[in-house]
């Protein structure tokens, strides 16, 4: 039965590991990097040559920067699908408008919705510090922020990820409402 897992955290809190320890079960996984390689950032190319280390060789890996939804409607059974990660992905639509980016989240929860494939969503947390001096820096978390909630309304299990410790949030926490 297809299920969407809600994997959240903040930085370095192991949120990819699980979420990959949770694709292991899994006949077929489908990898979906959000990441944009940048060979003149060699730190930005370390991390992601570390992610791309811890997964199984019979992975397959799209690389999918911005269409998202699309991939999600492209991919087919028997698979899982495991997306690292949301706040990359919004990262690189940071230029789209207020109503682009609405649709785009709109299409993304659609296609979530309507997937048969079980589906494991990394994203990071990122409102728990100051708020951005800056104004993309608002926008990037409030965007990540808004996202992050309205899945963790439809995830069959979420998961918080802290210090490495894993929290099951659909065992022991009661849901909050969206208002619309």
């Amino acid at each position: 039965m297809p299920e969407i897992i809600l994997v959240t955290g903040p930085a370095r809190s192991g949120k990819s590991e699980w979420a990959e320890t949770l694709a292991q079960q899994y006949q077929r996984v489908i990898y979906i990097a959000t990441a944009v390689l940048t060979p003149e950032d060699p730190e930005w190319s370390q991390r992601i040559s570390l992610h791309q280390q811890r997964r199984p060789q019979n992975w397959q890996t799209w690389e999918i920067p911005q269409a998202l939804p699309e991939a999600i409607n492209q991919a087919k059974p028997p698979a899982c699908l495991l997306v690292d990660s949301l706040g990359t992905w919004i990262a690189n639509l940071l230029t789209e408008d207020e109503q682009n980016w609405q649709e785009i989240q709109t299409e993304l929860i659609t296609s979530l919705r309507s997937s048969p494939l079980t589906i494991i969503l990394v994203a990071e947390e990122t409102g728990w510090g100051v708020v951005p001096s800056y104004p993309l820096g608002r926008q990037f978390r409030d965007r990540l922020g808004t996202l992050v909630r309205e899945l963790g309304q439809i995830a069959t299990t979420t998961y918080l990820i802290t210090a490495g410790h894993v929290l099951n949030l659909s065992q022991i926490a009661t849901p909050l409402s969206l208002k619309s």
